[in-house]
């Protein structure tokens, strides 16, 4: 499996991503910089915190042009710098559309000691089965609620690889007791995963470390009640 910051490979070996992981905020939450190997294009999910420090990372990869902020869901510990980042990079913000106004009034729904933090107003909206072409790169949305309504997972069109959000963790799963959560909608989320993407796909969490769908589903403990479905 590939680390989190490092380079996702194909079954040949050769690099196809070159995927970077920042853990930012009191809340430990994963901002990815993903590109291809040696480009200075790249996207950037989920940027929650610490702007100065993951913009002071695109200068030390080379990146020149993130072409766009890619937002899985917008709890505050994922989507707290992403006024400041699209400030730095010019990039478009493209968000749940049912999570618009959660971006826009980040401030509202924040942990006691926490923030405040900018909103943003969407440059784009996805609610799930749309295509981009975003740095010599194919994105296929999903829409995979139950941890938030809106909450999207991102896979990276032949390269075995998903940005998850809080859809599914090393061993855990999304919390379900925020608005919006419900846990039959969660599991049925990531059973949806699993149906469509192989076992080898890498995952790449909001939360911990990376894993693959294979490994969760062998040992994940809140994935027992899909096992006792098969």
């Amino acid at each position: 499996m590939a680390p989190a910051d490092g380079k996702e490979t194909g079954s040949g070996g050769a690099a196809v991503i070159d995927v970077h992981c920042y853990t930012v905020g009191p809340i430990q939450e994963n901002c990815y910089i993903v590109r291809t190997p040696g480009s200075e294009r790249a996207v950037i999910f989920d940027p929650g915190e610490e702007a100065p420090r993951l913009t002071a990372a695109l200068g030390e990869l080379g990146i020149s042009t993130v072409e766009a902020i890619l937002i899985t869901h917008c709890h505050f510990d994922h989507v707290g710098a992403v006024a400041a980042m699209h400030a730095a990079t010019g990039a478009p913000v493209w968000c749940p559309t049912l999570e618009t106004g959660m971006l826009e009034n980040i401030s509202s729904r924040l942990f006691p000691g926490i923030g405040p933090f900018e909103g943003y107003v969407a440059d784009h909206t996805l609610a799930g089965g749309e295509v981009l072409e975003l740095a010599g790169m194919t994105f296929d949305i999903r829409f995979t609620p139950g941890h938030s309504p809106g909450h999207l997972t991102y896979s990276v069109r032949g390269e075995d690889a998903l940005f998850s959000g809080d859809v599914l963790f090393a061993g855990s799963v999304g919390r379900t007791d925020l608005p919006g959560g419900d846990w039959p909608t969660l599991l049925a989320s990531i059973e949806s995963l699993i149906a469509e993407f192989p076992p080898q796909s890498h995952v790449y969490p909001g939360h911990m470390g990376p894993t693959t769908l294979g490994q969760e589903q062998a040992t994940n403990p809140f994935l027992r009640e899909l096992a006792e479905r098969a």
